[in-house]
Formats: structure tokens, C-alpha cells, sequence
């Protein structure tokens, strides 16, 4: 049985739900495959004994394109955002300190030594230039500020973020403002006071903060899903792409199997939404050059473990109104094996039960591979030993949910940019193929809503053309 749609997409997860969306914005039929039983990739929200987890992103920083997108969803009711003002804290010695968050506490802050504030305080006057070649952000740390930032700062802000290795990852790739900085105006710190005195003349509002929904991450998903209807389905398996063989076509037949039944659909566009080796296999028969790029691209695991606690249970940070605080991060000179902990219920609305509070904590990364491979129940075991030790508390949890992810995160490492520009140049020059992604222009919520968008524009203008 074949179908008539002209733009595939496949992949359900953010990009490629987003991908769909726009396209049907821009008037184009599409249809959207996706392998498992539901949409939303990494990101789901499950409910346990009245706590509710997010899993995988705990939350987003919204960009134009994202509060484009839920205002079209109709979701800006269900917007809940967090404390700006909640602390946030990094572990030294076993005790939790208030991470330095602005120049005047970067100076004062313990988790730093004097020579380190004379070369952070000292920035501005001094002008630099990046090197030529690709640099990583542990050199790049050490190269401006010194070892002690990156040990106690940035290290354990990059496990957070990226679940990386400061030392493999490219400075260019993952933080590429910072070096814009310091290519423009010589000074890191000189460059971004520029920029944000510029950037408060053009809007006084206030300043964008962490952000979710009243009931979970999943609720974008889950709208986009339910929008798109029959032009989104899951349980669907390709299992076969190639180009026409009808003279001078360049449409794409593809076949694929859903509930059970196979079919077929040729589309003039193809858009894989995909985790990168999963498209380097789907690519395998059809553009083969394009495989050896997608392999290249390494993935960091990471294993979660939701926790719900009674307040009475938790000795730090105990008052009238609850737990209050963003979270921690956890430098490896601590010699602990979880790299951040969330504390759900302090930053969002209805994410425990009345008396509880709701932790998120992530382990694994680039710089503990091993432990993504261990059974729920010994990870489990790990992260609430830990969490016990840091926030004092007693006693087992009342409801947990354990998440493992052996490729979760992609790392833009050194010479990332390079491999990016040579799969751009491989897109160029196959008609029709385009690719979205969370390895393409950032792992952030808002980076694949701002890809998918651009994506979904390029492959509309392609159509046109086509059709011309």
C-alpha cells in the first residue's frame, strides 16, 4: 500500500516532532515515523506514588523560536517558571557552597584561590587571542583563568550540561560565544559586559529563566502529537531507502512497516530527526558517505534516578516552606560518582505530594562510562547513598524511578566543527536529504526547536523548487 505524503520525516523525538509541526505550518504535507511506542525520545514524564519525574530534561530556557512554538500550541497557560533567585551550589570538602553566579561573588567565593580572582579580576586589561587551532574548554580555562576554575567551575558545570570531558571538548563547538569573545574583543569578561549593557539598552524586561510545564515536559510532546494526528505514527519501523529508479526522478522511495503491515510512500524530501548513529545505519544503502561521519560522533551515557523524600527526612536546607535551592554539581575531585542533583520540587509546581521533595540526579558521562552499565538497582543505590551524604538524609526514598541512556548526549569534541561542515556539504549535495538533530546545532531544548525550524523552512523551499 503506498501512501502520497511528500515529506518524511523520521524520528518522533523534539527535533523531529518540531520538524513535522513547522512543515505543517508552511502548508506542506508531511508524515512523521517513528520506531518506538511513543514520541518524545529522551524526554517523558511518568507519574510514581504522587511525584511527578521528568525524564531526561528537567527543564528549558526559552528562545523565540520555542515560545513561538508553544504559543501556537496553545501552552502559555501551562508555563511554570522557576526562582531566578533559587541558589545554586557546588560541593567542596562535602559541604554545599553557593556557586558564584556574578563577578562580585566570583571574587569572593571560597571555591577559588587568590591568584585565580587576581587573573579573573584582571581579564578586562589584558587582550588575547584564541589559537588557530580547535581548543578545548579545559584549555581554554586554564589558558585565561587558571586550574582551579575549571577543577571546581567549569568542569563540573560541563558534566552537568553536557555530561563531558572538559578536556576532549571543543571550545569552538559546545561554547562557541565564549571564543567570539575573546576573537572580537580580546577579553572574555570586557567582550560579554559589552554585550549585555548593548543588550539591556534594546530590552529592559526581565531576564529569561529556567522553565517547564505544570504537568511535565511531556506536555509539549504531547500536544505536537496530538496536532499532527495521523500525519505522526509510531510503531513504525523503515525498513528500506532508495533513491527512484525512474529516469532523471530524484524522489526517494521508502518502505516501512507499521503495525504489522508494510507500506510504502515516495517523497521527494527526507528528513531524518534520528540520534546520529541511527542515521548513519538508515543512510548506510542509500548515501553511504554520510556513515562514516555519523559514526564518527561520540555519545556520552548517562543514568538518572528520580527520588521522592519526606521533607522530615532531609536535614539540609530544611525550613517552614521546604527544600529551597536550584540544586548542586559535584566536582570528581569529590570522588562521588553522581554529577548533579536537581531538586525538582523547589524550582516547579505540583512535582511532589504535600510533606515530600522531588530530586533528580544524573550519573555516568564521558568521565564515568562504566556506570550506565550497571543494573537500576545498584544505581539506584549509588545515587541515594550519595544524595543521603550531601543533603543529610535518612532513610530509604518513598518512591524512585531509575533511567539509563548508553548514547544520550552527543560531544561536540575537538574537530567537531569540521565534521559538521563536511556532513553540510554532504546535504548540499544530495537533493532532497536533510538532516535535524541534536548533534547538529546544540543538545538544548531551544537549539533543536531553532534546527528543526531551520530544517523545516530549507526542505519546504526544496519542495517548491522540486515542484517547479
Amino acid at each position: 500500500m503506498a501512501t502520497a505524503s511528500k515529506i518524511l520525516v523520521i524520528g518522533g523525538g523534539i527535533s523531529g516532532l518540531a520538524c513535522a509541526w513547522r512543515l505543517r505550518q508552511l502548508g506542506q504535507p508531511v508524515l512523521l515515523l517513528e520506531r518506538s511506542r511513543r514520541f518524545g525520545g529522551v524526554i517523558d514524564t511518568v507519574e510514581e506514588a504522587g511525584f511527578r519525574f521528568d525524564i531526561g530534561p528537567q527543564s528549558f530556557t526559552s528562545t523565540p523560536a520555542l515560545s513561538e512554538l508553544i504559543e501556537e500550541l496553545g501552552l502559555t497557560g501551562e508555563l511554570v517558571s522557576a526562582d531566578p533567585r533559587a541558589p545554586r551550589y557546588i560541593l567542596r570538602s562535602g559541604q554545599l557552597l553557593p556557586a558564584p553566579l556574578s563577578p562580585p561573588r566570583l571574587l569572593s567565593t571560597p571555591l577559588l584561590c587568590a591568584r585565580t580572582k587576581l587573573r579573573i579580576l584582571s581579564e578586562p586589561f589584558r587582550r588575547s587571542y584564541p589559537p588557530d587551532e580547535d581548543e578545548s574548554v579545559a584549555a581554554f580555562v586554564r589558558r585565561k583563568f587558571g586550574a582551579d576554575l575549571l577543577a571546581n567551575l567549569v568542569a563540573p558545570f560541563v558534566s552537568g550540561v553536557w555530561a563531558g570531558d572538559p578536556e576532549k571538548l571543543s571550545l569552538a563547538s559546545a561554547f562557541p560565544g565564549l571564543r567570539q569573545l575573546e576573537e572580537h574583543y580580546g577579553s572574555v569578561i570586557r567582550g560579554a559586559m559589552k554585550q549585555r549593557r548593548a543588550a539591556s539598552r534594546k530590552n529592559s524586561g526581565p531576564r529569561p529563566s529556567l522553565c517547564n510545564f505544570r504537568g511535565g515536559l511531556s506536555t509539549l510532546v504531547a500536544a505536537m502529537a496530538t496536532q499532527l494526528g495521523e500525519a505522526a505514527r509510531t510503531d513504525a519501523e523503515i525498513t528500506a531507502i532508495r533513491r527512484s529508479l525512474a529516469e532523471g526522478s530524484k524522489a526517494f522511495e521508502v518502505a516501512y512497516r507499521l503495525a504489522g503491515t508494510t507500506q510504502s510512500a515516495q517523497v521527494d524530501t527526507l528528513i531524518f530527526a534520528t540520534p546520529a548513529g541511527e542515521t548513519a545505519r538508515l543512510l548506510r544503502g542509500l548515501e553511504s558517505k554520510f556513515s562514516a561521519l555519523l559514526e564518527g560522533i561520540e555519545y556520552a551515557g548517562v543514568a538518572q534516578v528520580s527520588a521522592g523524600y519526606a521533607v522530615a527526612q532531609i536535614k539540609f536546607g530544611r525550613s517552614e516552606d521546604g527544600l529551597r535551592g536550584f540544586g548542586f554539581l559535584v566536582p570528581r575531585s569529590e570522588g562521588l560518582r553522581v554529577l548533579g542533583t536537581v531538586w525538582n520540587s523547589s524550582l516547579f509546581p505540583e512535582r511532589a505530594p504535600e510533606g515530600t521533595a522531588a530530586f533528580t540526579s544524573f550519573l555516568g558521562g564521558m568521565t564515568d562510562a562504566e556506570i550506565v552499565s550497571y543494573e537500576p538497582e545498584r544505581i539506584a543505590a549509588i545515587a541515594n547513598a550519595e544524595l543521603a551524604s550531601v543533603l543529610g538524609i535518612s532513610g530509604s526514598p518513598v518512591a524512585q524511578r531509575v533511567s539509563r541512556w548508553q548514547r544520550a548526549l552527543p560531544q561536540y569534541n575537538l574537530g567537531y566543527g569540521e565534521l559538521t561542515a563536511a556532513l553540510q556539504k554532504l546535504c548540499a549535495a544530495s537533493p532532497g536529504l536533510f538532516l535535524a538533530g541534536n548533534y547538529l546545532a546544540g543538545p538544548s531544548m531551544g537549539a533543536c526547536i531553532d534546527r528543526a525550524n531551520k530544517v523545516a523552512r530549507d526542505a519546504a523551499d526544496y519542495r517548491a523548487a522540486f515542484a517547479g
